[in-house]
């Protein structure tokens, strides 16, 4: 039966059930925020620490960032921790001046999403990015990647950040 008081109550109880669900959407576990935060910092020694020896980034992802059972999901990039490094040890050198800001960042459970937007030169329009990383005890142990350039033109007046 479908009497005003049981839709009354009805309506009270999902907009109950959607405040208690929208609020914990706010919050992160302590987990989540390390996790996040531990992915933030790599992107930071991966993209934006030029003042850093190459080799001196390089053992930090490697000590600090990348799970020794590193698995890559990207199709143009070999699997595999040293394999990733080295790719990064090559990029190193060829864009001395590789800069990165990240616009947004999410997390949950194990997962970690940064948007950014990575610049080979600093007069470089660069490439949008969105990384997604699973993380374990720390470090990154899997990652999915999408790339696309930023065009001088774009169809619409909505940046890609």
């Amino acid at each position: 039966m479908n009497t005003p008081t049981n839709i009354l109550i009805l309506v009270a109880f999902s907009f109950f059930l959607m405040g208690t669900l929208d609020a914990k959407e706010g919050r992160r576990t302590n987990l989540e925020e390390s996790n996040l935060r531990q992915a933030v910092y790599c992107m930071d020694i991966l993209e934006n620490r030029p003042d850093l020896e190459a080799s001196h980034r390089i053992s930090i992802l490697r000590n600090e960032c990348y799970s020794e059972n590193f698995i890559e999901h990207a199709p143009n990039i070999q699997d595999g921790r040293e394999a990733l490094l080295s790719l990064f040890e090559k990029r190193f050198k060829k864009y001395p001046e590789l800069s990165m800001s990240i616009k947004r960042t999410a997390s949950e459970g194990d997962l970690v999403w940064i948007h950014l937007h990575v610049k080979h030169t600093p007069d470089s329009h660069g490439g949008a990015g969105i990384h997604i990383f699973r993380m374990k005890e720390g470090k990154i142990v899997e990652h999915w990647g999408v790339n696309q350039p930023v065009p001088e033109k774009s169809k619409n007046d909505n940046t890609m950040f």
